[in-house]
């Protein structure tokens, strides 16, 4: 079946976005339903070794992020990646304009997202953030948070190509929130196969006494301890 835009909003349809954007307000982090079928999981995770679809490969050891791998892909998006994409960017829009208004900050975020993208190209952030990842035994990823330039979304989706528990262990994704005034709060999510995690990009409302405050949070990745985990990243704002 060629996965095309309309088959991407059929997908992404599934998921109760009320429920999963009230999730998004207490965690930080919700799971949609399911976005890719097995088969599908399977044919994405083996692009990651055909190197003439990605502009640059991440050794995360190099950098101190960590340790593994990840690549950019190029702009020539695989038909599952841009479809869903696309069908997730007006269902997170109306979640990242309402923490935006608590957070009494700007929402420079268009209907469309081919005018958000041109809106992040005219200001020089031109280069695909679309991520495949690719972790193996021993591989983590530091707490660390996906800004790549001044025009940023505040929403991301990460979705697992490999069965956690089958495919690999260990590698739990994981979310540090820290707390106003209060010790730092840790989660751990096990992601499902073909499910998508949507979390925040870099902090979420928190209400306080005298109204909203950010509540800052990174992401990470636990170490692997067997297997080899591989997850598709999906990000809203294109890199400098």
């Amino acid at each position: 079946m060629t996965f095309t835009p309309a088959e991407g909003r059929r997908r992404v349809a599934r998921t109760d976005w009320a429920a999963l954007a009230a999730e998004l307000d207490e965690h930080g982090s919700a799971s949609t339903g399911p976005l890719l079928s097995p088969a599908e999981c399977a044919d994405l995770a083996a692009l990651y070794d055909k190197p003439e679809l990605f502009r640059t490969t991440v050794d995360l050891a190099r950098h101190r992020f960590g340790s593994g791998e990840y690549r950019y892909f190029t702009h020539d998006l695989p038909a599952p990646v841009g479809a869903l994409r696309a069908a997730l960017y007006p269902r997170l829009l109306p979640v990242a304009r309402d923490w935006a208004a608590r957070l009494d900050r700007p929402a420079p975020w268009p209907d469309s997202l081919d005018e958000w993208l041109e809106r992040c190209h005219a200001a020089g952030q031109d280069r695909s953030a679309q991520i495949l990842l690719s972790y193996g035994p021993g591989d983590w990823n530091a707490l660390h948070r996906d800004v790549f330039g001044d025009l940023a979304f505040p929403l991301q989706v990460v979705i697992a190509l490999d069965a956690y528990g089958t495919d690999y262990n260990g590698g739990e994704f994981l979310m540090v929130e820290q707390r106003p005034r209060a010790q730092s709060r840790g989660t751990a999510s096990i992601l499902r196969q073909g499910h998508g995690l949507v979390f925040t990009t870099r902090d979420h409302p928190v209400r306080t006494r005298r109204g909203w405050s950010a509540g800052a949070m990174r992401h990470g990745v636990s170490t692997v301890r067997s297997g080899r985990r591989r997850t598709l990243g999906l990000v809203f704002h294109d890199a400098t």
